[in-house]
């Protein structure tokens, strides 16, 4: 059940259009604007969904490629980190 309103101004050609549409389909015009938003709306939503499985296959070339050679790094960063800042900012 449509429950909401919303209205805007179109141009001549445009309203032309849709009329036309409908008269084709043999509906009103509402259904048309209705059928074209859905849409848009889908097509939004499939190219999210593309472009999420798109950035998933790029960052899984990325993920395990990290080596230190040091296991127990992330045990030890606090120590590392203010070692090197302690390097760069001695004087």
């Amino acid at each position: 059940m449509k429950t909401e309103v919303y209205s805007w101004r179109v141009s001549a050609d445009l309203k032309s259009g849709l009329e036309r549409e409908a008269r084709r389909r043999k509906t009103s015009i509402s259904a048309v604007l209705d059928l074209a938003a859905r849409e848009l709306l889908n097509k939004g939503h499939l190219d999210d969904e593309e472009e999420q499985r798109r950035l998933h296959e790029a960052v899984s070339k990325c993920v395990g490629t990290l080596s230190g050679g040091d296991p127990h790094r992330s045990e030890n960063v606090r120590t590392l980190v203010r070692a090197k800042l302690r390097r760069r900012y001695e004087r």
